[in-house]
């Protein structure tokens, strides 16, 4: 809810009409429940203007030899 309280305090300010929502990873499912519950919840006007998905390259940690595919979203909110 910490999330859905961003977005919402964000579209307050004035002059802000689009908001990007960025995740990776696990964290993806956590973006799209934020725009989901501000949407349909709190700011029925909102509309998703762009969804974007992706993979990005994470270099190697510590003890692994192989670099690791990460998936990635980007969410545009407009008012």
């Amino acid at each position: 809810m910490s999330y859905v309280l961003a977005v919402i305090t964000s579209f307050a300010e004035p002059n802000v009409k689009e908001i990007t929502l960025k995740a990776r990873g696990q964290a993806i499912n956590t973006a799209v429940d934020a725009a989901e519950i501000a949407r349909h919840k709190f700011m029925k006007e909102l509309n998703v203007s762009k969804i974007s998905i992706g993979t990005e390259e994470m270099p190697p940690r510590a003890r692994r030899r192989h670099k690791q595919e990460i998936s990635t979203i980007e969410i545009v909110l407009t008012q």
